[in-house]
């Protein structure tokens, strides 16, 4: 076959940019594949609105089912986003035959298991490469580059929005708010950037990595989520002061029979790589035990870096198409029938380092209290800071511990916050910083 036919599904922006690189860039792809791209046909509810590309006459159609039922089709892109109609179209266009192309990664997190059961049934390739990290090809590198390596850990910034925001306060000591504001006029934040900053959206984006790394199904349920919506710009601040950067951080870590997936706000050390992904950028940090450390950087969004590794699944396809194959890799990485997959760790199960402040009057023995609360529960503290007072008399303790586990640190939290030399609840945020685990007790 010297001419494989694409649908696409949705001519917004990740949309438009597909239909401008598969029509501006046709030669330079037939050169490079030895075969035609051609974008035959393009489904959107607005085919009115003017784009800013030029579209051949007749390619446009509101029709979206007459698009997946075109048999001289053979590649459906799906960008249209969300659960509803896109979950229905998918599902269509692999039952109608049609290989598929998509962007969804709210979509693949939580109805992923589904719709490549549905591809594996029917025969056909299901690719997703821009529903993580934007135009970086990590979903590539994961279940191809890399295919000879037990992952150790994956650490990623994977929401630009989030990361601008916590670059700003760090640098200008912004608050969250102001930021955000900034993030939004600036065109970084959505108008509605609740996915976005309640950690939402790189939760999407960490379950369909740890599928991949570990075997596991997607599964959003499974990902623990901390936004940044509480973070105060004071323990930016006094992050900064220890040595440390705060960033919104997604963590994909190998524990034996389970893994952990979690997303919250993290202090980095400023040495660390990723510490050194600011503004608007993504980053995946992951450690193989055969190829030891890679870094990926890149754009995470945006209409052309996505449109590229939209472009590259369907290239992909193509190749597939024209060989005569499917089902080539596995979607997901793994084989099913041979694959022993991990279980999701709980939150409260989970070890790592912590850092605590507590607004705490400024009176003999108080400290005592403390250490004593969390000696109890073998958490041992690594430094101490006490600050100027700030407010109402009261002063901010601040606490860097050893590795502890989650669910002591959630006790002795809630016991130090009854304490009536305590002012508010106490601020704990987790630390992934090797020198503290080296040296923990």
């Amino acid at each position: 076959m010297d001419n494989i036919k694409v649908g696409l599904i949705g001519l917004g922006t990740i949309g438009t940019g597909v239909a401008k690189t598969l029509l501006e860039n046709k030669a330079l792809l037939e050169e490079r594949l030895g075969f035609s791209l051609t974008l035959k046909s393009i489904a959107d509810l607005d085919i009115t609105t003017d784009r800013g590309i030029t579209i051949p006459e007749g390619m446009l159609t509101t029709d979206t089912f007459s698009l997946i039922q075109d048999p001289e089709i053979d590649i459906i892109v799906e960008l249209i986003g969300g659960m509803n109609p896109a979950k229905k179209f998918i599902l269509e266009a692999l039952k109608s035959g049609k290989h598929v192309v998509t962007a969804n990664k709210a979509l693949l997190a939580t109805h992923g298991k589904e719709l490549f059961d549905a591809a594996q049934t029917y025969g056909k390739d299901l690719y997703y490469e821009a529903s993580v990290g934007g135009g970086i090809p990590i979903i590539k590198a994961l279940r191809e580059s890399l295919v000879a390596n037990n992952y150790t850990f994956i650490y990623g910034i994977l929401n630009g929005t989030c990361n601008f925001i916590l670059t700003e306060m760090t640098e200008k000591g912004s608050t969250f708010r102001e930021t955000l504001d900034e993030a939004m006029n600036l065109g970084y934040a959505e108008a509605d950037p609740t996915m976005d900053i309640e950690g939402i959206d790189a939760a999407h984006k960490l379950a369909i990595i740890t599928s991949l790394a570990y075997g596991v199904p997607p599964d959003l349920k499974s990902v623990y989520v901390e936004g940044i919506t509480n973070l105060d710009r004071l323990d930016v601040t006094y992050a900064r002061e220890l040595g440390y950067k705060v960033k919104l951080l997604a963590l994909a870590i190998d524990r034996g029979d389970q893994v952990e997936a979690r997303v919250h706000p993290t202090l980095l050390p400023f040495n660390y790589l990723l510490s050194k992904v600011d503004g608007v950028f993504n980053a995946f940090y992951v450690r193989g035990d055969i190829v030891d450390s890679t870094l990926f950087y890149g754009r995470g969004a945006g209409m052309m870096p996505t449109a590229s590794a939209v472009v590259s699944d369907i290239a992909d396809i193509g190749r597939n198409i024209w060989a005569g194959i499917a089902g080539r890799i596995p979607h997901l990485g793994y084989r099913k029938d041979i694959a022993k997959p991990k279980r999701y760790m709980a939150i409260d199960d989970i070890h790592t380092n912590y850092y605590m402040r507590i607004n705490v009057l400024d009176k003999p023995g108080v400290l005592a209290q403390i250490a004593g609360i969390l000696a109890e529960r073998n958490i041992s503290i690594v430094s101490v800071i006490q600050k100027p007072a700030h407010e109402q008399g009261f002063v901010p303790l601040v606490l860097l511990t050893h590795e502890a586990q989650e669910s002591s640190i959630r006790s002795a939290v809630k016991e130090i916050g009854n304490l009536e030399e305590v002012g508010g609840t106490p601020v704990v945020l987790r630390v992934e910083d090797k020198a503290l685990k080296n040296h923990s007790s």
